[in-house]
């Protein structure tokens, strides 16, 4: 089978980078034909660009095209005509596909997170009442440390016929084009070197890689290493429990399962809960998963923790009944069930915490929310853009106390946005 060749496009007028997407990417507008593998577009002035590797104020005068249709294109910036100032080398020969923000100072890195994440509340803000000095210019927090932080990674296999040699793989960005990965700055060092060396096994053994969907390891801050190779077609294995410590809180949790990626950051956003709830007698944590936030912040209260995933859910009990060991508590109860579907659990006289997935909070519990208006809501938000939906309705109902961003994935575009509501008088 022949590979399908690069679209390579070179406009005639080099492409403006004026500011970055949500998602990441450099947005810049065509505004004139273009050469894409040496035949000449016409009429595509005024289509808009978003392309990896390209800063604000940069213009790029060449770029691989990986997605277009009538309506935008997106791509990887090639070569420039003009380069930032905020841009420097990247650690990594593929950071595009690990870490695609290495282009970028950490000041710069931390600004434009900033503007996003400013970019999203005044836009709310618009249709709410929001005390603006709030969201003049939102802090994004920083990460104690920018590189060798992340405890969990999934790598693909892939298998080059050059060398006759597996490798440890991810998709390069924006494709479904698989590249090898020959080293990454971003995970703990023992992930990487037990990647390798599970590679190395694979490669004397003269394994197929497409026997393999995926290669999973997680760490715990003692570098201590979980996981394995994920087979295709066959049910995945059950791999050792790690356990780390947040607030001097001890947790356990599966390699595979929900767990925060960058502790030292999680800590920050942790200490700020639990002072927002000191006074909180009665605490709700939906979107539970381990319990993390829930037994670290409120484990003195009467606590009810909800998590949908049965796995999870597990280690949910497994630490809440430490918990209440330790607290001589007895009003901390896990529940298995979706957030949606025990609705009546919320009262006017429990602050809830909400950390959904990226998909937000669901719709009829954002209406309960509004409808029995509890004294708090904590929202923590790994995806901004289903925050400030979700915060649209509730506004009506409550005064914003707080908003600030966290740097939990140094060198990535990705932004944790964690609100503050108390109940209008």
């Amino acid at each position: 089978m022949t590979k399908k060749e690069p679209r390579i496009a070179t406009p005639a007028t080099p492409i403006k980078i004026t500011n970055f997407a949500t998602t990441g990417q450099g947005i810049g507008l065509i505004e004139s034909d273009i050469d894409i593998n040496s035949q000449i577009f016409t009429g595509l002035s005024g289509i808009k660009v978003f392309l990896w590797n390209a800063i604000p104020g940069e213009t790029v005068s060449k770029f691989q095209i990986t997605t277009q249709t009538p309506h935008l294109i997106e791509g990887i910036a090639l070569t420039f005509e003009t380069t930032s100032s905020s841009r420097i080398e990247p650690k990594d020969q593929q950071y595009l596909s690990t870490s695609p923000w290495q282009i970028l100072t950490d000041e710069a890195e931390l600004e434009a997170k900033s503007n996003i994440l400013t970019s999203l509340f005044k836009h709310l803000a618009a249709s709410t009442d929001i005390n603006n000095s709030l969201i003049e210019k939102i802090k994004i927090h920083e990460s104690p440390k920018t590189y060798f932080y992340r405890n969990k990674m999934e790598y693909s296999l892939y298998y080059d016929h050059d060398t006759e040699k597996i490798y440890p793989a991810m998709h390069l960005r924006g494709t479904h084009k698989k590249i090898p990965i020959t080293s990454s700055s971003i995970e703990l060092p023992a992930i990487f070197e037990r990647a390798k060396a599970i590679i190395d096994d694979l490669n004397n053994s003269q394994e197929d890689a497409r026997k393999y969907q995926s290669l999973l390891l997680r760490a715990n801050q003692k570098g201590e290493v979980s996981g394995g190779l994920l087979e295709n077609g066959k049910s995945h294995p059950v791999f050792k429990n790690l356990s780390d410590t947040l607030l001097n809180n001890q947790y356990s949790y599966s390699p595979g399962g929900f767990f925060q990626i960058n502790l030292p950051v999680y800590e920050q956003v942790l200490l700020k809960i639990q002072d927002f709830l000191k006074d909180s007698h009665t605490v709700l944590d939906l979107y539970a998963g381990v319990g993390t936030i829930g037994l670290s912040v409120a484990r003195n209260a009467s606590l009810t923790l909800v998590e949908v995933n049965a796995s999870a859910f597990g280690e949910l009990k497994t630490n809440s009944e430490r918990v209440i060991q330790e607290t001589k508590n007895p009003h901390i109860k896990p529940i298995l069930a979706k957030s949606e579907e025990v609705l009546d659990l919320i009262t006017r006289e429990a602050s809830v915490i909400v950390d959904p997935p990226r998909a937000g909070c669901d719709e009829n519990l954002v209406n309960r929310l509004c409808e029995v208006q509890p004294e708090k809501i904590v929202y923590l938000s790994c995806n901004p853009i289903t925050q400030v939906r979700d915060l649209k309705p509730l506004l009506k109902y409550y005064n914003l106390k707080y908003v600030e961003g966290y740097n939990f994935f140094p060198h990535t575009p990705h932004i944790e946005s964690l609100v503050f509501l108390s109940k209008k008088s």
